[in-house]
């Protein structure tokens, strides 16, 4: 019951947010939200590269940067302070029962990094970084997983080129494709099957009724 109930609730949910900007505007609430604050908040970096702005930064500038804006949560080498998540290490892990699930261990796609630093940090100061320190902090969180040299500039044009250790550990999300049409079907509601039978009885309740 809980998997119907779960798609009534997302239908009801899109159906109403669908209609919210019209009654909104109808009701004299609100305002529609500006291209900008759109952009603000949209997701555009894409793991092909897609929606990356023109820009690099190094490794020891990432240092500087990450030491700065991120140590104190995230700590000097990417390992965490105190229950702060944890950026680097964590290799091997993810078949623990406890699996420690880094940037380096478990992230699939470098464009995750890049969006959600770009998006989301420093913590209580989002989107303060300009594209060429967000570059810069991601070669140094790269760095800290050995998954670059010390030496190494990321960019726009070499960003694709970085592969990460656990990017063919997940599986595709299928479900709209294979379990959903089994939800939103018509439902069979006569001569679903050519005959009716009974196979088992419960003979222990006595609640099978004789036909």
């Amino acid at each position: 019951m809980s998997r119907f109930r779960d798609l009534a609730i997302g239908t009801a949910l899109a159906v109403t947010l669908g209609a919210g900007p019209a009654l909104a505007e109808r009701l004299g609430l609100g305002r529609p939200a500006l291209p900008e604050e759109i952009a603000a908040w949209d997701v555009k970096v894409m793991p092909d590269g897609r929606g990356l702005p023109v820009g690099s930064g190094t490794v020891a500038d990432g240092e500087d940067l990450f030491s700065f804006h991120c140590a104190v949560c995230h700590g000097e080498f990417a390992e965490g302070v105190d229950n702060w998540p944890q950026l680097a290490g964590g290799e091997g892990t993810l078949d623990d029962a406890d699996p420690v699930k880094t940037v380096g261990s478990y992230w699939p796609y470098l464009s995750t990094v890049w969006d959600y630093v770009n998006r989301s940090m420093p913590f209580g100061g989002a989107q303060v970084l300009e594209p060429d320190e967000v570059y810069a902090i991601v070669a140094y969180i790269l760095y800290s997983n050995f998954l670059v040299d010390d030496d190494f500039e990321l960019s726009n044009e070499n960003f694709i080129e970085v592969q990460m250790p656990n990017v063919d550990g997940f599986i595709p999300d299928d479900r709209d494709e294979v379990e959903l049409p089994l939800f939103v079907r018509e439902p069979c509601m006569t001569d679903c099957k050519e005959g009716v039978e009974i196979t088992m009885r419960a003979t222990v309740l006595n609640v099978t009724p004789d036909m």
